[in-house]
C-alpha cells in the first residue's frame, strides 16, 4: 500500500544563494510502518496515487494506520519507562506501552504537563523486530542517547533507536527508555531524514553507521559521514563538550558565557561573571551600556570590597539616578560624551588592576541579569604584566589602541592608593604601565566623531580595512564568504553594505591578489525562534530591530537561520555579535565584538569618502593567524604563585607557520595541532539560509500565537 502526499510550495526567492542548501518540506520521506510506505512527494512528481485520507499538515501522515484501510489490529512491540535524571525508573509515571506502526508521545505523557511540548511531540513508528524510527513532530527539539553517543533532532528530523536508548524530550528534560519487547540484537543506523529529503539511494549513502555491541556492551562509535561540496568536516554533535584549551593558549580564543537551564555538556569551558572577577582587584573599570548595580554585586559580591571602581556606562538620567542610590560610596559613575545626536556607549569591557598586572576583558553582556544568564554571549580576556622600568616607555599596537581608546572617554581623573604599588592618578596613560606586548588580539574599536586624514583609518569599518589589508591569507579565503551576526540592526541600504563588505573583503593571498569580495550571510532569528527561546517572546526585547528596519526588501538575500546544536545554544537567542570570513569550517579571521549592524556602530564614508562619521563607542577584539605566536608563557594575575617577573617572550610567527596557523570552528574535523586555535563558534557553518515560510524578528510586530510561556506578544 502507498499513500502519497503532493506538497505545492512557492518558488523561494532566496533559492540561488550558496549555502548549505535546505527546502521547505522534504522532498522524499519514507517511513517503514510494516507493510505501509507512506511518501511525501514534492512538487512536480506524479499526483495520480494521491489520496484524500492526507491532507496537510504532515503530522496527518501519521493517521494512516487508524483508516478503514487498515484491517489488523496492532501488537505491542514494546514500552516507553519514564527515567529520572541517573536513567533509573520514575515509579510514579506509568509504561508507555508502544504498539506496531506510529505511536505519539506528548505533553499530556510527562509528569506535569509542559506547553513547551507539543500535544504530538514525537511519533515513535516500531516494527516487529523491535527496531523504531523517532520522529520529531514538535517545534522543540528531541535528544537521543544510545550508549556515550548523544544525537540532537530538530523538528522534522529523524534517527532510528532500539532497544535500551534513552530519549529526551526539551524543553523541560523529560527522561524515557525505549525497552523493546524483541530479545533479538538489533543492527541500527542514526540517519538524518530531515527537511532536505532525499531518495532512498542518496539517503543510503549518508547514513550514520553504528558498530555492534561487544560483550561488555561498550559505547557504539558513531561514525558520520556529511558532505558539504567537497568539504568533508562533520557537523559534530555536542562538540562544545570536547572543547579544551590548556591557559596559556585561553588568551588566543574566546569563551561563551554560561546560559542556565541548558545541559552541563552545553556549558563546557564558558565562563560567569564569578570566573572573571575573581582574585584582589585592586581597582576595577567596568564599561558598558546597560548597568544593574543591585544585580551586579549580588551576582559577584566581590566587586562591593574593590576599593576602587569606575563605570563607564552608556544609561539615561531616569536609570543614572537610581544608580547613584544605588552604587556604593567608592564607585565613580561616568557617562563619555556623545556629539552626534542617536550614539550610545555601547562597549562592553573590563579592566581588572591587580598587584602582578592587570586583566583586560572585552565581551558582549550588559551587566544585567539576562544577558549572564540566558543568551548566547561571547567573552575575550587575557592578563598582562607590569612593564619593567627599562622599557616603560616601549608600546605596541595593543597599548596604543587601548590608549586612544581610553582617551576619548574622558572620565574625571581621580587618585587610587594600591596597597604595596603606592599612589596613582587614574586616567587613560596610567594604563600604559602594562606590558601589552604578549596581546593575541587586535583591538577594534569605535568612538564617536567626524574621523578625517589618519584618524580615519583608526576607527570602525575603516580600523577593519586597514588591518586585514596588512594581511595576508591562504588562497582558499579568496571571494570567501562572510558572516554578519548581531542583535541590532541599523537603518541600512545597499549602498552602505557595499561599503562594509568592502572592508570586511580586505587582505591578500599568497600571491599578492586581493581576496575579492565576499558574499555576506546576516545570521538573524526569525520568530519563531524567539517564540520557542528560553525566555520565549521576552527574548525579543533584546532584539530590538523595527519593521521599517528589518523588512527592506533588499535585505531578504543575506537572511541567514541561528542554528547552534552544537553549542547548545538553539534557544539562548543571540546577543553576541560576532563577524567572520569562511570557508568550510576554517576562519580567515573572526572579530568577537559590541558593534552591532549600524552605521551608528561601524560609521558611514561621506564627503567624497574623506571623512568616516560614527556615532558610539564601541569595542571589539580581531582574531588573525598572524597574531599567534610561538614559545610564550602563560601569564595570570590570579594563579597562586605566579610571577609577573619571570617571562618568556613570544617571537611572531615565521611565514611557513603563519601559513600553517589555523583559526577554526568547534566542529573542524583534521589534525589538533598545536597552530591549530579552536574558536567556539556558537552558529552552524556555512548557515543555513532562509526558506520562505521564515519571518525575520521584528520587535514591533504583533504575533498572537503563543509562546513557550503560553504568552503573546507584545504583553499586555
Amino acid at each position: 500500500m502507498e499513500l502519497a502526499l503532493s506538497s505545492e510550495l512557492p518558488p523561494c526567492p532566496t533559492a540561488h544563494r550558496t549555502a548549505r542548501p535546505k527546502s521547505p518540506l522534504p522532498q522524499k520521506l519514507i517511513l517503514s510502518c510494516s507493510n505501509l510506505q507512506i511518501i511525501a512527494k514534492s512538487p512536480g512528481q506524479s499526483k495520480k496515487n494521491d489520496t484524500s485520507l492526507l491532507k496537510p499538515p504532515f503530522v496527518s501522515l501519521f493517521h494512516a494506520p487508524n483508516a478503514t484501510s487498515s484491517p489488523m489490529p496492532r501488537s505491542q512491540i514494546g514500552y516507553l519507562v519514564a527515567v529520572n535524571n541517573n536513567l533509573e525508573e520514575d515509579t510514579s509515571l506509568p509504561k508507555l506501552p508502544l504498539f506496531h506502526g506510529p505511536n505519539f508521545i506528548g505533553r499530556n505523557d510527562v509528569s506535569v504537563p509542559d506547553k513547551r511540548l507539543s500535544r504530538k511531540h514525537i511519533a515513535l513508528t516500531t516494527s516487529p523486530d523491535g527496531s523504531a524510527d523517532l520522529f520529531v513532530e514538535g517545534t522543540n527539539p528531541v535528544v537521543v542517547r544510545s550508549g556515550k553517543v548523544r544525537k540532537k533532532l530538530a523538528s522534522r528530523e529523524n534517527a532510528a533507536i532500539s532497544n535500551g536508548d534513552i530519549i529526551e524530550l526539551i524543553p523541560g528534560h523529560h527522561l524515557f527508555k525505549y525497552v523493546s519487547s524483541s530479545t533479538g540484537e538489533n543492527k541500527r543506523s542514526f540517519s538524518e531524514a530531515n527537511s532536505d529529503g532525499e531518495n532512498p539511494e542518496l539517503a543510503a549513502k549518508k547514513k550514520r553507521n553504528l558498530g555492534s555491541k561487544n560483550e561488555t556492551n561498550s559505547a557504539k562509535q558513531l561514525k558520520v559521514e556529511e558532505k558539504e561540496g567537497s568539504n568533508k568536516e562533520q557537523n559534530c554533535v555536542e562538540a562544545i563538550s570536547s572543547f579544551r584549551v590548556s591557559n596559556d593558549k585561553l588568551p588566543q580564543t574566546f569563551r561563551l558565557l554560561k546560559v542556565q537551564g541548558l545541559p552541563a555538556w552545553a556549558n563546557t569551558n564558558s565562563v560567569s561573571i564569578g570566573d572573571v572577577i575573581e582574585g584582589d582587584v585592586l581597582l576595577a573599570v567596568l564599561s558598558n551600556y546597560m548597568v544593574d548595580i543591585d544585580w551586579l554585586i549580588s551576582a559577584c559580591p566581590k566587586l562591593a570590597k574593590i576599593p576602587n571602581v569606575l563605570v563607564i556606562h552608556g544609561e539615561g538620567d531616569s536609570r543614572l539616578d537610581l544608580m547613584k542610590r544605588r552604587k556604593p560610596n567608592n564607585w565613580i559613575l561616568h557617562k563619555p560624551p556623545l556629539p552626534i545626536s542617536f550614539g550610545t556607549h555601547h562597549s562592553k569591557a573590563m579592566l581588572l588592576v591587580y598587584s602582578k598586572g592587570i586583566r583586560v576583558i572585552v565581551h558582549t553582556a550588559n551587566l544585567i541579569y539576562v544577558d549572564w544568564n540566558n543568551k548566547s554571549q561571547g567573552l575575550w580576556m587575557q592578563d598582562f604584566p607590569w612593564k619593567d622600568q627599562s622599557n616603560s616607555a616601549k608600546g605596541c599596537g595593543f597599548e596604543n589602541d587601548l590608549i586612544d581608546y581610553l582617551s576619548t572617554l574622558k572620565w574625571p581623573e581621580f587618585t587610587a592608593n594600591l596597597p604595596a604599588l603606592g599612589n596613582f592618578n587614574i586616567n587613560s596613560t596610567f594604563f600604559r604601565k602594562f606590558d601589552y606586548s604578549e596581546a593575541k588580539v587586535q583591538l577594534i574599536a569605535s568612538v564617536p566623531g567626524y574621523h578625517t586624514g589618519s584618524n580615519m583609518k583608526k576607527w570602525g569599518h575603516m580600523k577593519m580595512r586597514t588591518v586585514l589589508q596588512e594581511c595576508v591569507f591562504d588562497k582558499e579565503f579568496q571571494k570567501s564568504p562572510l558572516v554578519y551576526q548581531f542583535s541590532s540592526l541599523g537603518s541600512l541600504d545597499e549602498k552602505w553594505m557595499s561599503e562594509l563588505a568592502t572592508s570586511m573583503s580586505s587582505g591578500y593571498s599568497e600571491d599578492k591578489t586581493p581576496l575579492g569580495l565576499g558574499e555576506p550571510f546576516i545570521i538573524w532569528p526569525t520568530v519563531e525562534d524567539v517564540r520557542c527561546s528560553l525566555e520565549g517572546y521576552a527574548a525579543g526585547s533584546a532584539i530590538p530591530s523595527p519593521i521599517k528596519n528589518v523588512e527592506k526588501g533588499f535585505l531578504k538575500k543575506y537572511w541567514a537561520k541561528w542554528k547552534a546544536s552544537h553549542t547548545g545554544r538553539c534557544r539562548a537567542m543571540p546577543h553576541i555579535k560576532t563577524f567572520t570570513r569562511y570557508k568550510g569550517q576554517q576562519l580567515a579571521w573572526f572579530l568577537l565584538t559590541s558593534a552591532n549592524l549600524s552605521k551608528a556602530a561601524w560609521g558611514a564614508l561621506q564627503k567624497n569618502n574623506s571623512q568616516l562619521m560614527i556615532r558610539s563607542y564601541e569595542l571589539g577584539v580581531l582574531f588573525l593567524p598572524s597574531h599567534i605566536k610561538e614559545d610564550g608563557r602563560e601569564f595570570s594575575c590570579t594563579a597562586n604563585g605566579g610571577s609577573s617577573k619571570v617571562i618568556v617572550k613570544s617571537k611572531p610567527i615565521s611565514n611557513s607557520v603563519a601559513a600553517k596557523t589555523k583559526l577554526v570552528t568547534l566542529v573542524w574535523q583534521g589534525s589538533k595541532t598545536s597552530e591549530v586555535i579552536p574558536l567556539p563558534v556558537p552558529y552552524e557553518l556555512p548557515p543555513e539560509l532562509y526558506t520562505c515560510e521564515d519571518v525575520p524578528w521584528s520587535w514591533d510586530r504583533q504575533y498572537t500565537k503563543k509562546d513557550v510561556f503560553g504568552q503573546a506578544w507584545p504583553r499586555m
